[in-house]
């Protein structure tokens, strides 16, 4: 039996012309759930503050750095399918050679770049190559490689991990990665969701949260109830036609490490689905080994062996904020000496993923051992206060425990 639905609704009258302070968020959006679904809901604020349209758990928000945990969960897909392997050299695939120039004779593996092992950075950019570029240009990039670490002995939280994740499930399949990710992931799961809008409906782009800058001027999917007219960074000549996709070439387009625009309601059927060993709701995503190579940490924080905080993300993070990662999966409350990775407070090694972009912060976090979970977004919060207990925020921490 379903558990008592706890509904806590309270909608902020915000005005169109309201600013943004680092002590309110414009909209907050708080869901817990179990593996039955949602046991409370809290909203507060506005999706669009121009629009005076209230927040709910069902619009969609561009979620950040959630999206890579997602974008993990349709590699194992393609991982159990046999079309990708985690531990083979991905140069195989993407079909030129992927090395770090210091170390050539040491191979890049889906498993060493799904969790931030395989001695990149985001120094050279990640996000921003057009339509008709091609990633590889990046990567001949000395500044894409941490010059001090071999792949596999350090951990550097980098975006740039995720595009060539996309772009080996590209070729590996002949697909486009949003259209991957919706057969996958997001259609079979019910969630209206899309990678960089181009597969949204009508309907889904007109719920669209906005994203604030500190001054309260929009920064991302401010719309006006409509789909962006280009959503992938154009060609170098202006264009946006998608006819120029190759599959393979350019795997940031659509944003794979931070572009999902998803719900929170939506988030909280991700956490089920982990929650269930891969099955929520009668439908079997994945198989509970594949699962549990999700969540297993590959790195432990030791002196000398990683970074505990990512370095570009507009400076939300801090030492200590990542202390434990799998593939795509932080494990909260290491109890090293080092680490504050633990938002709740209370010690209990929940495992999920943070995001933090364009003002936004986000979290995806279960507790597998008392099958419960929630999921969380504010908006407008680019200079929001440090915690009180943890390298997250403080309101990080009151989202995480419901406060």
């Amino acid at each position: 039996m379903l558990p008592c639905l706890r509904v806590l609704l309270s909608v902020a009258a915000l005005t169109a012309t309201a600013s943004v302070h680092a002590a309110k968020p414009v909209a907050s959006v708080r869901v817990a759930f179990d593996r039955d679904g949602i046991t409370a809901q809290r909203v507060e604020g506005l999706a669009d503050s121009a629009a005076k349209r209230r927040i709910s758990i069902d619009d969609p928000v561009r979620i950040a750095s959630i999206s890579k945990l997602v974008t993990t969960i349709g590699t194992m897909r393609l991982v159990e399918q046999g079309k990708l392997d985690l531990d083979a050299d991905v140069s195989d695939l993407l079909g030129w050679r992927l090395r770090h120039p210091a170390y050539p004779d040491r191979p890049i593996t889906l498993r060493l770049l799904l969790s931030h092992r395989a001695s990149l950075t985001d120094a050279a950019g990640y996000y921003a190559v057009p339509l008709d570029g091609q990633l590889k240009e990046i990567l001949d990039d000395p500044r894409a490689w941490d010059g001090e670490h071999v792949p596999g002995s350090y951990f550097r939280y980098a975006n740039l991990n995720f595009p060539l994740v996309a772009a080996a499930m590209e070729k590996a399949t002949g697909q486009r990665f949003d259209r991957l990710m919706d057969a996958l992931v997001l259609r079979p799961l019910g969630i209206a969701g899309c990678f960089n809008w181009e597969l949204c409906d009508q309907a889904t782009a007109a719920r669209a949260v906005v994203l604030y800058d500190a001054t309260g001027r929009p920064v991302r999917d401010d719309h006006r109830g409509r789909k962006p007219v280009c959503s992938v960074n154009p060609t170098s000549s202006g264009d946006c036609d998608l006819s120029h996709w190759r599959a393979g070439t350019n795997g940031a387009l659509f944003s794979p490490q931070g572009g999902l625009r998803i719900s929170a309601n939506g988030l909280a059927r991700i956490g089920r689905l982990l929650l269930g060993d891969g099955s929520v709701d009668g439908v079997r995503l994945l198989q509970p080994d594949s699962v549990q190579a999700l969540l297993r940490p590959l790195w432990t924080y030791a002196p000398g062996n990683g970074m505990t905080f990512e370095e570009d993300d507009s400076g939300q993070s801090r030492r200590g904020f990542i202390c434990r990662y799998g593939l795509a999966v932080q494990t909260l409350a290491t109890p090293r000496d080092d680490c504050r990775d633990d938002p709740f407070g209370d010690g209990v090694a929940r495992v999920g993923h943070a995001g933090a972009a364009y003002g936004l912060l986000s979290g995806l976090w279960i507790d597998r051992a008392s099958g419960t979970g929630v999921a969380y977004f504010v908006t407008g919060m680019p200079d929001a206060a440090v915690g009180e207990h943890s390298a997250f925020t403080a309101i990080e921490e009151a989202m995480a425990r419901g406060e």
